[in-house]
């Protein structure tokens, strides 16, 4: 072969050696892009999961213990029973329709429904109470902040209950009568206090003892071994404690009243507990029916993607060892099936209120005799506040249906 021809090849060869190692830097270039891209999305994902997983399942009692008072009193209107209140920069409640109260250096009032309104004020009438100075701070809140004594006029005693985690405060409000030998257990919700419960005026009125309890990780009871709210699954052992204390004290049945996550807790109850069978009725206000379908739905609310939600669930399960498909009445419900009046706001926007209505459906399916009361308009707990007359009469009906006289 000639000079000229063999150095022709070699050149040829050389540069199809630059071409091949240029394609291949350029495979390699992708490959640590997409690798990289993939690192940041899935990082992404699981610090979003992460992320919503400890606003879930991490106690926060901020709320009550550094509550926003940016509500000022404007003006007072009127007088006596005519009196009316103008709060400025009104918050979040304060623009709510219906019955609140308003609380101020340790006083509080119940507001009723808005009579005006601007878009920097509210005016609302002072159904009872005294009104605050003009220039008051206030928090207009769905809660009472007080005592039973103070907020509702009712005698309490502060009592103990012994849990296996160790002695957890609640109040004891007592009540006599033909029923007084079936107890309430009032269990509040996630991060909340006894006084987040609107029905305990109604449960007096009836003549049923209440003992409105604390769980583990709230203030002043024991906390959870590992610190983290399980949703019931640990939670119900410490409504066995309450129950074996009010059987302790005289009571024959029980009555369980569930609010938010106190309602999936005493839902778990029923599932979970030996004692399951002395509950002669429920109350489920706004409750967590099943876990499954309010974790979706709270991770729509935070925007988090569908993987995002998918892993929130498994970093849950994995940081609790809480298995939340397991928190779900619709599709493992208990044995016993007590009568059960359920009470849903429409625009609830914590649990979803057609997971309610499914729950309802699957009821009847499953022979489980479920009173249903949905209120329009009313946000996460707050039926009470948005009809007291319908709410009070619904729940006097159903208890007075369900727990016998028993003398």
């Amino acid at each position: 072969m000639e000079s000229g021809t063999i150095e022709i090849a070699d050149a040829d060869r050389a540069e199809n050696r630059k071409k091949t190692k240029r394609k291949r830097n350029r495979r390699r270039i992708v490959i640590v892009t997409v690798s990289g891209l993939l690192v940041l999305v899935v990082g992404g994902v699981f610090g979003l999961g992460w992320w919503v997983s400890e606003a879930q399942f991490k106690p926060d009692h901020q709320y009550y213990t550094h509550p926003d008072h940016s509500d000022v009193v404007r003006e007072i209107k009127g007088s006596g029973a005519g009196k009316t209140v103008v709060i400025g920069s009104p918050g979040e409640h304060a623009r709510r329709h219906g019955t609140y109260r308003m609380v101020w250096d340790g006083v509080e009032a119940t507001v009723g429904e808005i009579v005006a309104e601007s878009p920097d004020s509210v005016e609302r009438p002072i159904l009872a109470g005294p009104a605050p100075s003009v220039g008051t701070t206030v928090d207009v809140t769905s809660v009472m902040i007080s005592d039973p004594k103070t907020s509702l006029g009712l005698d309490y005693s502060e009592v103990s209950v012994a849990t296996e985690l160790g002695p957890a405060p609640a109040w004891y409000i007592p009540a006599s009568g033909p029923r007084d030998s079936t107890w309430v257990i009032a269990v509040h919700g996630q991060n909340g206090r006894r006084n987040s419960l609107s029905a305990i005026p109604v449960f007096h009125r009836l003549g049923l003892p209440v003992l409105a309890i604390t769980y583990r990780n709230d203030e002043g009871a024991p906390a959870a071994p590992d610190g983290f709210l399980h949703y019931g699954e640990s939670e119900y052992r410490d409504v066995e404690s309450a129950v074996r204390y009010a059987q302790s004290n005289g009571a024959k049945h029980v009555v369980l009243y569930g609010s938010s996550m106190g309602g999936l807790i005493a839902g778990q109850f029923l599932v979970r507990s030996s004692l399951a069978h002395v509950v002669t009725a429920t109350m489920l206000d706004s409750p967590l029916i099943s876990m499954p379908m309010v974790s979706e739905f709270n991770g729509q609310q935070y925007g988090a993607p569908a993987p995002a939600i998918w892993l929130t669930g498994k970093v849950i399960q994995w940081r609790t060892g809480v298995d939340l498909d397991r928190l779900d009445l619709i599709n493992h419900p208990p044995a016993t099936k007590p009568p059960t009046l359920l009470i849903a706001g429409a625009r609830d926007s914590q649990a979803p209120v057609q997971m309610d209505r499914d729950f309802v459906e699957a009821a009847k399916r499953m022979n489980w005799p479920v009173e249903y009361e949905e209120f329009p308009g009313a946000e996460h707990v707050e039926s009470w506040n948005s009809a007291p007359a319908r709410y009070e009469t619904a729940v006097t009906g159903f208890f007075s249906r369900t727990v016998p006289a028993s003398r």
